[in-house]
């Protein structure tokens, strides 16, 4: 379990030790928020602009509870990928093609997003989070454990990579060098996550 990460609302920290074979934190909490959107989201009365407004106001931020502070494997970059596609096929809804109904494609429902989509959301949100870290007061309990350093021996094999390794991984994508000397700037920080949310490397 990541140190950096609160528990999720929806799922209880217990679940975070359950074995593999059980889901995951994240498709259980996917699960049940999606359920619960879908009377929402299929209601007619609701223009689509109305309900993708209610999803990034009321459902993405719960789904997301604590993003700041992942660090995220690409099954789990999918199955948050699944998620809103879903939600996205309800609200826009299959399109009338050579004589019949077809489900919009992915590619179709990132245009109608601008290039937009959880992942990148995500990863705008930790890029943010790594400048508060790096702002904070050395007496804060969260840049004592940011700057700590670990000990004892790691497990063999192929190991995942910490927070903020993804963190400064993502930087470099998106081109920002010396990124120590831009937290400084608050203005220059929040543009720099603002284009993370929509980058096409991301």
């Amino acid at each position: 379990m990541n140190p950096y990460m609160p528990p999720h609302p929806i799922c209880p920290p217990t679940l975070y030790a359950l074995p593999m074979f059980f889901p995951s934190p994240i498709n259980i909490a996917l699960s049940f928020v999606e359920f619960a959107a879908i009377s929402l989201f299929r209601n007619r009365l609701l223009s689509r602009f109305t309900k993708i407004r209610l999803y990034k106001t009321l459902i993405r931020p719960v789904v997301t509870y604590g993003a700041e502070t992942w660090t995220m494997m690409r099954k789990e970059e999918q199955a948050v990928l699944i998620f809103e596609r879903k939600i996205f096929r309800i609200i826009y809804g299959p399109k009338y093609e050579d004589g019949e109904w077809k489900s919009r494609t992915n590619l179709e429902l990132e245009e109608m997003s601008k290039g937009e989509n959880i992942v990148k959301w995500i990863k705008g949100q930790r890029i943010s989070w790594l400048g508060q870290l790096e702002r904070m007061e050395k007496d804060r309990m969260p840049k004592k454990i940011f700057t700590q350093e670990l000990e004892g021996m790691r497990r063999r094999g192929r190991h995942r990579k910490g927070w903020r390794e993804e963190a400064e991984k993502d930087l470099q994508v998106l081109g920002v060098r010396r990124w120590r000397e831009l937290v400084i700037d608050r203005e220059k920080w929040r543009g720099i996550f603002r284009q993370a949310k929509t980058h096409s490397g991301l």
